[in-house]
């Protein structure tokens, strides 16, 4: 018996931690949506060091490939990483800009692959659904490309801050439900 009620206390201790993430999650979305723009470059920065670690993982895989032409590619593919993040790091607001059409773009073909899918799924309840997603998801795109690129100082910090904002809120609830579950 001692051993469920220790777990309990366990599960209890870790749904406390998880609630305060949650909350400090939530926090940062709202101050994340109140200065979009240092979200962006904040999220340009990150993407820079992303793309530097992997540039980094791939000269190191190099040394595990077999064949020349494999060493090769692992090679300049690394280089490719290496000086986009550099490029991200060096020049974040250029960055920012460059991020920004890369998610409009990444959007539209969301948005298109959405429509594809309903189209697919017509005759199942619920296909409507996807073509409602479609619809905003290109509203969404044309929004930011209509803007860009201007629109780069708000579309990927309000995107990066809207996506902790409502990560906090889920994980939030799940762990209110767990504390509420072991009580």
């Amino acid at each position: 018996m001692a051993t469920i009620t220790s777990l309990r206390g366990d599960i209890q201790s870790a749904a406390t931690w998880s609630v305060v993430l949650s909350v400090l999650m939530i926090f940062a979305g709202i101050l994340g949506i109140a200065v979009p723009g240092m979200t962006g470059l904040a999220a340009t920065v990150v993407f820079g060091w992303l793309f530097v670690f992997s540039g980094a993982l791939h000269v190191g895989y190099a040394w595990r490939a077999s064949g020349a032409r494999a060493v090769a590619w692992e090679i300049l593919i690394a280089v490719l990483y290496g000086a986009v993040g550099f490029y991200l790091l060096s020049n974040p607001v250029l960055g920012l800009t460059a991020l920004t059409f890369a998610l409009a773009t990444y959007l539209v073909c969301e948005g298109v692959l959405e429509f594809v899918l309903a189209f697919v799924l017509r005759p199942l309840p619920g296909s409507g659904w996807l073509v409602f997603d479609g619809i905003l998801t290109l509203l969404l795109a044309i929004l930011i490309i209509s803007g860009w690129p201007a629109s780069s100082v708000w579309a990927v910090g309000t995107v990066v801050a809207i996506s902790m904002l409502f990560s906090g809120v889920t994980r939030l609830m799940l762990s209110m439900s767990v504390r509420r579950i072991t009580a």
